[in-house]
């Protein structure tokens, strides 16, 4: 079992930067990939990026590419989200998710944080 919870979201002004992090408890989090999704208003949740358990491992979106990075230290049971050059269109709900494998898929991830908001204003 991985209990997950996201911080580190809060209003920004674009082309800012903001870090979120997500805590997680339970042993076994170096076994899972963890990803970053995000939800706009009114809009479907999206994957943004994910990192293999070792961390060796990267992807991410298009339109976050080049802007964002993610990263994890196991020690400490955290992965983080780098997000810089920040927009309007980034305005979202932020979750972090744990998965077996390195996937983009909502499905194919076993846990869920809570979610931490995000907003970038013009």
């Amino acid at each position: 079992q991985v209990q997950l919870v996201e911080s580190g979201g809060e209003l920004v002004q674009a082309g800012g930067s903001l870090r979120l992090s997500c805590a997680a408890s339970g042993r076994t989090f170096s076994n899972y990939a963890m990803g970053w999704f995000r939800q706009g208003p009114g809009k479907e949740r999206e994957f943004v990026a994910v990192i293999r358990w070792s961390g060796g491992g990267t992807f991410f979106a298009d339109s976050v590419k080049g802007r964002f990075a993610i990263s994890r230290d196991n020690a400490k049971n955290t992965v983080y989200l780098q997000m810089n050059s920040l927009k309007p269109e980034d305005t979202a709900v932020y979750y972090c998710a744990a998965a077996r494998g390195l996937t983009i898929l909502p499905s194919e991830y076993d846990y869920w944080g809570q979610g931490t908001q995000v907003t970038v204003s013009s």
